[in-house]
């Protein structure tokens, strides 16, 4: 084939519409060099393979309104992902953006999701990774959309998984995109081919009151249409019907029958007018909406004073109009245009500047900056479009997506899976590599952990890994095994005593054998016990000098390595009228308790332990009354130095809120408004479309884990928050 088939000629005469000669002429020529490579080949109908490519790239030019560069590149990916055109090719002749996102797209189309909603927001981060382009996902977007218009040549299968990938993951990214047409596109079809009986009933009734619906919005709008003639504002109307997604998914929400759902339709009043005069004409075309009837105060929304997260600015207001409640919509055509078609119609885009901002932020920029932006030509020297690469997403031999921070290991990703896996690891395959633990993961890698029943976690192993929960599972098994040696030498220690009929304490004993031999702990005592590093003759002699009374030095030639002379928590906590956290106390010890994870600013007290030193505990600790009741002579009054907080604490929020689009992402935004480190965040569904789990953030006091607290109380659609133990 040596000329680009009649078929296409449409294509090419909306080029011509919408870009330059020059630009025109790359595009033909892109075009009849995708019909050369994919001649021959076949989608499941029987249709030419390259009318995918034409018809993503007239979506492309027509419906997202991006420029020459990614019409290219539509043209050309399925071609280049086969390897059928070579990228170097591409570039001598369309130059490197073409070649970027085409490179951008073919990473996305190596994903293989899994039907697992628990994992959508990992996979909808990792389209996103590899889109450093903001075009990528777009041309995303639109390969997609391509693909659901012609679902039904799809095996069955496969019909069901793209329409899954299609509902949870795409439908949602063109949501943060503003791309309200697509998403509504891509999230009917779905539902019409997961859900077929539901949708036929929905259809059925659409059309049953059809007639009904058009003679109710005539009549609302007799009388507002003769007002706005007689007024100077230049407007036009439009009706639209909820789509049968949107109206199945309120009647699952509200637990309610069709028709029970009240906004079935809406009627949208459309300004033409100035920028400048937007706010005060939307607020005029109100005023003569409820000149006519009463809006329900319940149902007002004002998205043009403050637009949503996503961009989308309209006034919204749900009036009494025949005995039936009527949903109004009032924007201007700038408005509609980006509730239509999304704020990235017409983006015209030269090339991408570096930087390193969150995915959220990433996406956020783009609305902000196309919003804003008269020359979209020249948007490539204002938007710094990369998304963070502080992440890598790796994947189980099962499908299974995990997300690690960059830097993380195969040991990592081993503990990451489970705590047994990681503490068995001995390697990996990655791909058909085998690896050691230490080995970097990438984006994309496929990881196979290699195990052992001999292996256990090493002290070393501390050095490796880069994930907290990794970190924490090793020190836990470390500790543990530390436990049992104590144990063990406790025990040991305990018979000698109890054979040798020596009249002291085995915690006194212990304070006498930490002096002399120079070490901190009774938990070190016990270990060498165990692993002999310690003779039982030196001890027997130790103990029995000190019980006599005479004055015991440490001896040069004793068989432990000295460390720096200090003596057990212990015996300093015992005088100690009140400890003042922050103010050095030679030889004493202290750090605060899990159970109740005390903070700077709270309420404390001390608790003297055999060999840990003093813990802090809060005094609304879970244990507190216990410890007070049962070892009165071993608490300490504590206080806090000083009146702000230094260094750092972790505090823990427990918050209930609605399970409503945007919430997460409020709160997130409240919080870094407010200069405040997160340092975990997990919500998840709960009961009664309540959206539950704990915030965890790095503060200096109480003062400010109160003040997020409070701030995050304040977030509409919160119904609770407050400090939890951890």
């Amino acid at each position: 084939m040596t000329s680009t088939p009649q078929r296409y000629a449409p294509f090419i005469e909306l080029c011509s519409s919408l870009f330059s000669d020059k630009s025109v002429e790359m595009i033909a020529h892109a075009l009849e060099m995708a019909c050369r490579a994919l001649d021959g080949m076949q989608r499941y109908d029987g249709s030419p393979l390259v009318g995918h490519s034409v018809a993503t790239a007239t979506i492309v030019a027509s419906e997202v309104g991006l420029g020459r560069n990614s019409v290219v590149a539509a043209l050309l990916h399925d071609a280049a992902r086969m390897g059928l055109i070579p990228l170097a090719e591409i570039n001598s002749l369309f130059g490197e953006a073409p070649v970027g996102i085409i490179l951008g797209m073919n990473d996305i189309s190596k994903i293989r999701t899994k039907t697992d909603k628990s994992q959508i927001d990992d996979f909808r981060d990792l389209i996103i990774t590899y889109s450093a382009d903001p075009r990528v996902i777009l041309l995303k977007l639109a390969d997609r959309l391509e693909v659901m218009r012609n679902i039904d040549i799809f095996p069955a299968e496969k019909q069901m998984r793209k329409c899954w990938e299609s509902m949870n993951l795409y439908a949602q990214i063109a949501h943060k995109l503003g791309l309200y047409n697509i998403k509504s596109e891509l999230e009917e079809i779905s539902f019409a081919h997961i859900e077929p009986r539901a949708y036929t009933e929905i259809a059925q009734k659409l059309e049953e009151s059809a007639q009904r619906r058009e003679a109710l919005i005539a009549d609302t709008l007799a009388p507002i249409e003769r007002k706005m003639t007689e007024s100077v504002i230049r407007y036009h109307i439009k009706s639209r019907t909820k789509s049968i997604y949107s109206i199945w998914r309120k009647m699952q929400k509200q637990g309610v029958p069709f028709e029970e759902v009240f906004d079935i339709f809406a009627i949208r009043i459309i300004i033409d007018c100035p920028k400048e005069q937007e706010k005060m004409q939307c607020w005029s075309v109100f005023s003569i909406v409820t000149d006519f009837y009463t809006p329900n105060p319940e149902r007002m929304r004002d998205w043009i004073s403050i637009p949503k997260s996503n961009g989308y600015e309209s006034l919204h207001t749900t009036v009494s109009a025949f005995g039936e409640w009527v949903e109004i919509q009032i924007r201007t055509e700038r408005m509609d245009e980006v509730a239509e078609r999304g704020i990235a119609a017409h983006w015209r885009y030269k090339g991408v500047g570096g930087g390193s901002i969150s995915h959220e932020e990433w996406l956020a920029r783009l609305r902000e900056i196309i919003e804003e932006s008269d020359d979209k030509s020249g948007l490539c020297e204002r938007l710094d479009a990369y998304a963070t690469h502080r992440e890598v997403f790796v994947f189980t031999p099962k499908g299974d997506i995990r997300k690690l921070p960059e830097g993380a290991t195969v040991l990592d990703f081993a503990f990451d899976i489970h705590t047994s896996v990681g503490s068995s690891c001995v390697g990996a395959k990655i791909g058909q590599r085998n690896v050691s633990i230490k080995e970097p993961l990438h984006n994309g890698d496929i990881v196979t952990i290699l195990t052992s029943k001999n292996q256990k976690p090493k002290a070393d192993w501390l050095n490796v890994v880069v994930t907290a929960k990794a970190r924490s599972r090793i020190r836990i098994f470390l500790r543990e095994e530390e436990s049992k040696l104590a144990k063990l030498g406790r025990e040991e220690l305990e018979r000698k005593l109890k054979n040798w009929k020596l009249s002291i304490s085995i915690d006194d004993a212990v304070a006498v054998l930490c002096r002399h031999f120079k070490l901190r702990t009774g938990i070190e005592i016990y270990g060498r016990i165990v692993d002999e590093k310690i003779d039982m003759a030196d001890v027997k002699e130790v103990i029995s000098r000190h019980i006599e009374g005479v004055e015991e030095s440490p001896q040069p030639s004793a068989p432990v390595k000295a460390a720096s002379a200090t003596a057990t928590p212990k015996p300093n906590a015992k005088n100690l009228e009140e400890l003042v956290l922050g103010d050095e106390v030679q030889g004493l010890e202290w750090h605060t308790a899990r159970c109740c994870n005390p903070i700077f600013g709270d309420e404390v007290f001390g608790f003297t332990t055999i060999s840990k030193g003093v813990t802090i505990h809060r005094t609304d600790c879970p244990n507190a009354r216990r410890l007070k009741e049962q070892y009165p002579y071993r608490i300490i009054a504590a206080r806090w130095r000083g009146e702000t907080g230094r260094g750092s604490f972790i505090a823990s929020i427990r918050v209930v809120a609605e399970d409503r689009a945007g919430m997460l992402g409020t709160i997130i935004e409240t919080i870094g408004k407010l200069g405040v480190s997160i340092r975990s965040i997990g919500l998840s569904p709960q009961r009664d479309n309540q959206l539950g789990g704990i915030v965890s953030v790095e503060v200096g006091s109480s003062n400010v884990a109160d003040m997020v607290t409070y701030s995050i109380l304040r977030i509409e659609g919160v119904r609770r928050a407050y400090r939890v133990n951890k």
